[in-house]
């Protein structure tokens, strides 16, 4: 019984080892750390069509900095780099009716470009997000389900960039192996 219980504790012991040292694994935040550095400063340019998504494009962007890519957000004089976002017009469209006809839900679609500036070197991204939203039938889109819905949508194509971008730290993280 007690040299059983040796190699069971032996056993777990090693299993445990092994499931600590966690097989290489390295998260998507920390290839993109890699791509982007630990200080990121952002700009948008404003639309002149559509001036009021540019502060919800903005605070999008801001909480994916901190939040996805575990970054400071700092000053462009501090930062080691620097993101400048522009929104195209968002759209958006029917995509559901009810049995009269009627619209009961429609799909956002923004789309941003992004340009990263690192080391004096940039780089153009382009990404798309979608939100899918529903309403009541024959109601009018309200201002508030309009913004709501560019914010996710944008968070969305943020994740986009944010993929991206890990994608190249991935690569650069394998060749330099």
């Amino acid at each position: 019984m007690n040299f059983f219980s040796t190699i069971r504790a032996f056993l777990l012991l090693s299993l445990l080892l092994v499931a600590i040292s966690g097989c290489g694994y390295k998260s998507s935040a920390k290839f993109s750390r890699e791509v982007m550095g630990d200080k990121i400063s952002t700009s948008v340019i404003i639309s002149a069509v559509d001036p009021q998504n540019t502060v919800v494009i903005k605070d999008a962007v801001d909480r994916a900095i901190i939040e996805v890519f575990q970054a400071s957000l700092v000053s462009k004089s501090e930062s080691q780099t620097h993101l400048v976002l522009k929104m195209g017009p968002p759209a958006y469209a029917p995509i559901v009716y009810d049995e009269n006809g009627y619209v009961i839900g429609y799909r956002m679609s923004v789309t941003l470009n992004i340009i990263k500036h690192t080391n004096g070197a940039s780089k153009s991204y382009n990404t798309r997000g979608f939100h899918d939203f529903s309403v009541a039938p024959n109601a009018i889109v309200t201002d508030q389900d309009r913004f709501e819905a560019i914010g996710s949508a944008a968070q969305r194509a943020i994740k986009s960039f944010v993929a991206q971008v890990s994608a190249e730290g991935a690569r650069a993280s394998k060749e330099s192996e």
